[in-house]
């Protein structure tokens, strides 16, 4: 008892404990009476409350005391003390002292559970005894045998007959109407284990599971990690054992991952294990697995990749099918690039073969291959393109692949979930219009293209298309190439191809943005001091322009050489000394040398600020270490391109071009497109961009989109060596950018090489103001047709003019006609300035070979130079197999 805590007075007779025996020893055995109750102050003071000295049984003291308390069934405080009322201040009654704080237990019943403790005080009393704990575990570990044994006793074999039952995924267009149903198509056919070889059985057994022949079927610790990461939220992880990776793949009935599925996945593999032999586990895994490119089982993977029956695959083909099993969306030689950025094909080939050597070395160490046939097989086999589907055939191909790489880049639909099918998609792509895209680049090319004639200039010729709605971002037409069947790359995607002086319009939306740094500042101070400029700003035209950086120092490279700026066809604008000429008339004969400085002005950094926030990808823009990056080293999408321009049509708004507005499945809706937008500029500066642009259709280059009765605004485009050519233009209710290119389209060539167009279509070159913007008009024509001409707002006058030094109207000299089909070809100058040092600082090291040198494209102008490594740089997509792409790396 605490020192601090007041003792009650000691009744005379033996104390608290003489007392307490007192109680129970009661002859009568009802309690005595009160203190008090017969009046007489000796009996108040003189005897205890319990009754006579005599009768009170002896005790050997306190402790013993408080022990026969408790098993009378008072336990401590159980029982009022002499004097002491139960309740505090209630008095003493009539009969016997006030009650005490609870009831006595009764004497001899004990509970069943006892806790919290009886006869234990403090801490103890909450601490379970052994004998419950134990009795919990048995129990609960009982009940987990139980259900168990019912799990295991409920659960069935697999049927090998029914997996790879895959459902169809069905794509609609925008009006609702079913485009195609595909994906689920079910390519296999089952074969007995004795057609498969036996390097096709032991080259799985290498790489996924070594230990097939002796383990259970399951890997415990592989499931303890699978489920755990499931249920924190993380990845889902497949099967660790050969067993239990053919459970889940038969297992088509559900395929939710969630780790009540993994749990029946356990059960049903501990089930197989125990009941089917290994011989009809590989059989059933290897027939039931997917290979890609729509194979299910190895019969249908070797009909796939190498047209032979699975039957005669050697080691190395055997290898490289354990390979694809790893996923083919990333070993798949031929690329995945509309579903992953970094699925092309040159990368899927070094990992599969990797791979591949990697499922050999180990065949060779666990003793299933001799170390002399191993050293047959150190390259990829040779295989054979997709196959073709008709049911993709044409334009339909390109479509389905952009919906399926949006929903991968962009929800949490996964490339596996597509194939498993069942889903419902409905798209943004307009039949009507996507049918006339197609039809106005095949007018033009078969009207001018003609490969048999001239095979010199017209083999190889590619176009791409795509057509934005600038108020929703929705993707209405795309033309992906000639046949999804026949040409794989979508050419409305990444190619590699730059874009040229298409690039311009975000040069003049930096500068009235944020505006030209102040040349009297230094170079911190100058980024936040900035003059805002007007369209009717003052630049040179001049040819052979010594550009300066901001502060006005000659720009040099690394070797202290000068930039000198060509123009197209080497002609200076303005009248001289000094060849001023207005921005406004600078973009409508895309005057390169008053682009290339104003960029300067600028800054790069801004520049290419604009771009992105116009909606451009960064990964698809290069570097900023050269000047030439104003007009057009960078190769976006014909999608992105098409976007971004829509961003000035919507007077700044900017929105992500989508392909998909909802997806279904049996649960439900599971995704539904989200409109999100971003103010990229000011509405002044997009309407004022959009107003220079439509000079530019007006009475510049690009005259040939004219639309009669409606406003149009547009770039062409077109870059050095003649090696692409664009045209990027837009209505209040559609944008729409088309280009053209040469490359050579063999897949088997690592790095394809884009080939000029000098003479192709039987003209001297190729520029964004013939047959893109041919195509162009032809388009909008139709895709137009039936609804109201907008006009687009009129635009605030925004800025200062800077250069404003009076000097004669700007007057080019002579020029090439814009009107003649076939424009006279000027020799292009060689620069004093070579290129610039490999070592200089570029996001890309094909940029760095950029010269800035003259510009042979076309009427618009265009880049000073193609960078050598792009010309040469891949297998079709160029370097941006999905750099740059439409949705995170691939446009979808």
């Amino acid at each position: 008892m605490s020192e601090h805590r007041r003792k009650p007075p000691q009744p005379q007779g033996g104390g608290r404990a003489e007392a307490r025996r007192g109680q129970s020893g009661s002859s009568s055995g009802r309690r005595a009476a009160p203190r008090g109750a017969t009046g007489s102050p000796s009996d108040a003071y003189g005897s205890n409350s319990y009754g006579s000295a005599g009768e009170e049984p002896s005790y050997g003291g306190r402790a013993e005391a408080r022990r026969a308390a408790q098993r009378s069934g008072g336990g401590r405080r159980r029982a009022a003390e002499p004097g002491r009322g139960g309740r505090r201040g209630m008095p003493d009654g009539p009969t016997g002292p006030g009650r005490g704080r609870g009831r006595a237990a009764v004497p001899g019943k004990k509970r069943f559970i006892d806790y919290p403790r009886s006869g234990k005080y403090g801490v103890a009393r909450w601490l379970p005894s052994w004998k419950l704990v134990a009795g919990l575990f048995i129990g609960f570990f009982g009940s987990m045998v139980a259900v168990a044994g019912i799990a295991y006793a409920m659960v069935g074999v697999p049927d090998i007959a029914k997996t790879a039952e895959a459902q169809n995924n069905v794509f609609y267009w925008s009006d609702g109407s079913e485009m195609v149903a595909t994906g689920g198509e079910t390519n296999r056919q089952i074969v007995n284990l004795s057609q498969i070889p036996k390097a096709m059985q032991y080259a799985v057994i290498s790489q996924e599971n070594k230990t097939f022949y002796t383990d259970s079927g399951i890997d415990p610790k592989g499931i303890a990690r699978a489920v755990f990461n499931m249920a924190r939220g993380g990845e889902t992880q497949g099967g660790s054992t050969i067993t239990q990776q053919f459970v889940k793949n038969a297992m088509l009935d559900d395929q939710s991952q969630t780790v009540s599925r993994k749990f029946k996945e356990i059960f049903v593999s501990i089930k197989v294990g125990t009941t089917v032999s290994k011989d009809e586990i590989m059989a059933g895994y290897l027939n039931s697995a997917y290979y890609g490119r729509g194979a299910y089982g190895i019969q249908a993977a070797a009909r796939a990749y190498f047209n032979k029956d699975a039957v005669d695959l050697n080691p190395g083909e055997c290898a490289f099918l354990a390979a694809m099993l790893k996923g083919a969306t990333y070993y798949d030689p031929a690329g995945a690039t509309s579903l992953d950025s970094s699925a092309t094909p040159e990368a899927n080939s070094r990992r599969a073969l990797v791979q591949m050597q990697n499922t050999l070395d180990k065949m060779v160490e666990y003793g299933h291959l001799s170390a002399t046939d191993r050293a047959k097989y150190t390259k990829l086999p040779t295989w054979q393109n997709p196959r073709s589907n008709n049911k993709l055939s044409g334009q339909v191909g390109y479509l389905v692949d952009l919906a399926k790489a949006y929903l991968v880049n962009n929800t949490n639909i996964s490339a596996d979930d597509l194939q498993k099918g069942g889903y419902s998609i409905y798209t943004t792509f307009d039949k009507k219009k996507v049918k006339e895209l197609e039809t106005a680049v095949t007018n033009v090319q078969k009207a001018n293209i003609k490969p048999k004639q001239r095979p010199k200039t017209d083999t190889h010729v590619q176009f791409g298309a795509a057509s934005v709605e600038p108020s929703t971002g929705a993707i209405r037409a795309i033309y992906g190439g000639e046949d999804a069947t026949k040409h794989f790359t979508n050419n409305a995607d990444v190619t590699g191809a730059q874009i040229g002086s298409t690039m311009k319009p975000f040069v003049l939306a930096a500068a009235m943005q944020w505006g030209v740094r102040d040349k009297s500042l230094g170079a911190e101070q100058a980024q936040d001091e900035r003059t805002q400029i007007s369209p009717k700003s003052l630049y040179s035209g001049k040819n052979k322009l010594k550009i300066k950086d901001y502060d006005g120092t000659i720009w040099k490279n690394e070797k202290g050489e000068e930039w000198l700026q060509t123009n197209d066809g080497n002609e200076s604008y303005g009248s001289p000394p000094k060849y001023q000429i207005d921005l406004r008339e600078a973009m409508r004969e895309s005057v390169n040398s008053a682009f290339v400085q104003l960029g300067m002005d600028v800054g790069l950094d801004k520049v290419k600020e604009a771009a992105i926030a116009a909606g451009l990808k960064k990964d698809s823009l290069a570097g900023t270490s050269f000047p030439s990056f104003s007009i057009g080293i960078s190769d976006p999408s014909a999608i992105r391109m098409a976007g971004a321009y829509g961003t000035f049509a919507s007077s700044g708004k900017q929105r992500d071009p989508f392909s998909v507005t909802k997806v279904t499945s049996k649960d439900g809706t599971v995704f539904t497109h989200e409109d999100k937008v971003t103010q990229a500029f000011t509405a002044p500066v997009a309407d004022n961009v959009t107003d220079v642009l439509k000079t530019v259709v007006e009475k510049g280059t690009g005259t040939n989109a004219q639309l009669p009765g409606r406003q149009v605004a547009g770039k062409t485009g077109t870059t050095d060596g003649n090696k692409s050519a664009w045209f990027v233009g837009y209505t209040p209710q559609l944008s729409t950018s088309i280009t053209m290119f040469r490359y050579d389209d063999d897949e088997s060539q690592k790095n394809r090489t884009f080939l000029e167009m000098y003479g192709t279509g039987g003209q001297e070159k190729i520029h964004g103001a013939s047959f893109p913007s041919e195509i162009w008009h032809d388009y909008m024509t139709e895709a137009l047709k039936g609804t109201e001409a907008e006009d687009f707002p009129t635009p605030e006058q925004i800025g200062e003019v800077v250069n404003d030094v009076p000097s004669p109207t700007p007057t080019p000299t002579p020029s090439e006609t814009l009107t003649s089909p076939t424009p006279s070809p000027t020799p292009s100058e060689t620069l004093t300035s070579p290129s610039p040092s490999a070592s200089e600082s570029c996001q890309f090291s094909w940029q760095c070979t950029d010269t800035g040198g003259t510009d042979t494209g076309g009427t618009d102008g265009g880049v000073t130079s193609t960078p050598t490594a792009t010309e040469t740089s891949g297998n079709g997509n160029s370097r941006g197999n999905g750099n740059g792409g439409l949705f995170g790396g691939s446009s979808g």
